[in-house]
């Protein structure tokens, strides 16, 4: 999407898939003219945060459990019987990650289900940008720092990191088939069924989970998006999760209330497949 401000400022909102194949590139023609016509790159996480050590340390730090509970204990008895299967049929160790909190077991079967499908963090389209604003000199920030965004998952209630947990063994029921329907939508810019089979699925099932995920952080990043919207800024690329930018709740509705002009320039991210 593209957001016009006063005089020459204007936004390019992209929604990403953190991990992709290679065969995801190169990108529609419209995305590639967005990165050029863009003075500075914005992402969930600035380039220097994704690479720092601190990201992996502070994660592991606030994942472990303190309290020498057992992550058992967080979890109803459906969930923790359907854990158990998982684990069994996925090779998880599951006596290891006793020891963590809910939020990080979820996070791990839901990054293991994606790996399992041949996609890679690594060609995501987040680093993708990261990599071309380095070569091409193009400033970077994150909207999020390393503490806020450790600090969505540690912050979690015990209903919402449940809530995490089934929430990823249900993703993980559906399989490749799922997967492959989200991503294969991505590719095409299918935003309606973006929403339907991921946001809004999860908004009705899991309230509490997707407001502080999605709805808390869309609300936190609109005030900063403002001032990139702003005379003599020029053109922004802003990169995040493509659930950031769907339904009444997200990104792309909360600046068109805002007053701002908000119109469709790209029906997909990567080029049709031939």
């Amino acid at each position: 999407w593209k957001v016009t401000g006063p005089g020459d400022s204007r936004v390019y909102l992209l929604g990403s898939f953190h991990l992709l194949r290679a065969q995801d590139y190169p990108l529609a023609a419209d995305v590639d003219q967005a990165f050029a016509a863009s003075k500075r790159v914005v992402f969930e996480l600035s380039p220097q945060d994704m690479q720092s050590p601190q990201l992996t340390q502070k994660m592991l730090q606030a994942a472990v459990r303190t309290d020498g509970t057992e992550l058992k204990r967080d979890l109803d008895p459906a969930t923790w019987s359907k854990l158990q299967a998982y684990a069994t049929a996925n090779n998880l160790p599951l006596a290891q990650l006793q020891g963590m909190k809910p939020w990080f077991v979820g996070l791990t079967i839901t990054l293991g289900q994606l790996t399992k499908m041949g996609l890679d963090p690594n060609l995501g389209l987040d680093r993708h940008f990261m990599q071309r604003a380095a070569t091409a000199g193009k400033p970077t920030s994150g909207l999020e720092d390393i503490d806020t965004q450790v600090g969505v998952l540690s912050g979690m209630s015990a209903a919402e990191q449940q809530q995490m947990v089934a929430e990823a063994l249900d993703q993980a029921d559906k399989a490749d088939a799922e997967g492959r329907k989200l991503h294969d939508a991505w590719r095409r810019g299918d935003d309606k069924l973006l929403w339907t089979s991921m946001a809004a699925q999860m908004r009705g099932q899991y309230p509490q989970l997707y407001k502080r995920i999605n709805t808390d952080r869309n609300d936190a990043w609109v005030p900063k998006l403002q001032q990139y919207l702003q005379a003599g800024q020029g053109g922004t690329l802003v990169v995040v999760g493509t659930l950031h930018l769907l339904g009444d709740d997200g990104v792309v509705d909360k600046l068109k209330a805002k007053g701002f002009t908000v119109e469709r320039v790209c029906t997909g991210c990567a080029k049709p497949k031939r």
